[in-house]
């Protein structure tokens, strides 16, 4: 490990800009984490939500703030997608920004209404022939926008794309049938999944999920191109000591690999994954390339 740049960090409390709103899977995660590193590191580290703009004005107010590790900065795969869904962005998420740990995945699941006649992925892409679908997100640039947009591509079919203010209301209005479908996280959907109220067809990871263990991938349904993930992971300000990356990357690893915390995770539909800085930033760079090609293929713009 390198020499640490402040020999008594941290010596007072650090902020942890969540850009999403309180009681979101991003700020559910950071909380979680937040709680057990202050423990590991013997002092506060207070959330504060940030939300706004597609989730870039917490993270443009992290990019700016002092490099010092008093800042930290929940970020997911909607900040890489912004590196090409917006032309007008006043910080670079790979210059302004350093990778810590990469803490989470959730894969994504295609759902309907239960009272929906496709019970199969193949069923669903069927009856969509010949038809403009309604497909909810919980706004333009997030994975459920994304997961539409691959659908709409792979799948051959013809979809409006109706973005919400979260996934909760894009849901409710799918459980209202105001909507014909979500390629929606899954840690939001699974409760009314359990409850018989949506019916999930298909899973866009690569391997099924030990919380619908009976439902197939895209792949094992038919469909490919469908590999799809949302992560959630831990930045600080570029500039940041290297040795303070490191300890807080070592601790935010820990925390993660906590029995308990991973249990959570689990059970809300995550993947516990603890990746260092390195690994964290190679994941960065393929999902900014990846969908850069994506947004221009099929034109998706931020409003």
């Amino acid at each position: 490990m390198r020499a640490l740049g402040q020999a008594d960090y941290p010596n007072k409390a650090v902020r942890y800009i969540v850009p999403f709103p309180a009681g979101g899977l991003t700020d559910v995660i950071a909380r979680q984490i937040g709680q057990k590193t202050s423990q590991l590191l013997a002092q506060p580290v207070v959330v504060d939500n940030k939300p706004g703009a597609n989730a870039n004005l917490g993270a443009e107010l992290a990019a700016k703030s002092a490099p010092d590790g008093y800042t930290w900065l929940a970020i997911t795969l909607t900040h890489a997608v912004n590196q090409s869904l917006f032309t007008n962005l006043t910080y670079s998420l790979t210059k302004d920004l350093t990778p810590v740990a990469h803490l989470a995945n959730s894969p994504l699941v295609l759902v309907v209404n239960a009272e929906n006649p496709a019970n199969t992925l193949a069923e669903f892409l069927v009856n969509a022939k010949g038809k403009s679908l309604n497909g909810g997100s919980s706004g333009n640039g997030t994975p459920p926008h994304l997961g539409l947009e691959l659908l709409v591509l792979n799948g051959k079919i013809s979809a409006q794309h109706v973005p919400y203010k979260g996934g909760a209301p894009s849901i409710n209005d799918l459980l209202g049938r105001q909507l014909d479908f979500i390629v929606a996280n899954l840690p939001e959907a699974a409760t009314y999944i359990k409850a018989g109220k949506l019916r999930a067809l298909a899973v866009t990871s690569a391997q099924r999920h030990a919380l619908l263990p009976d439902v197939p991938t895209f792949a094992e349904a038919g469909l490919t191109g469908m590999e799809l993930e949302n992560w959630t992971g831990l930045m600080m300000p570029a500039g940041t000591p290297g040795a303070i990356v490191d300890k807080v990357s070592a601790d935010a690893i820990k925390a993660v690999k906590l029995p308990d915390v991973s249990s959570r995770m689990t059970g809300m539909g995550f993947t516990p994954t603890g990746l260092g800085p390195v690994e964290f930033g190679r994941v960065i760079e393929k999902d900014i390339a990846r969908w850069r090609e994506i947004i221009k293929a099929r034109g998706i713009h931020a409003d």
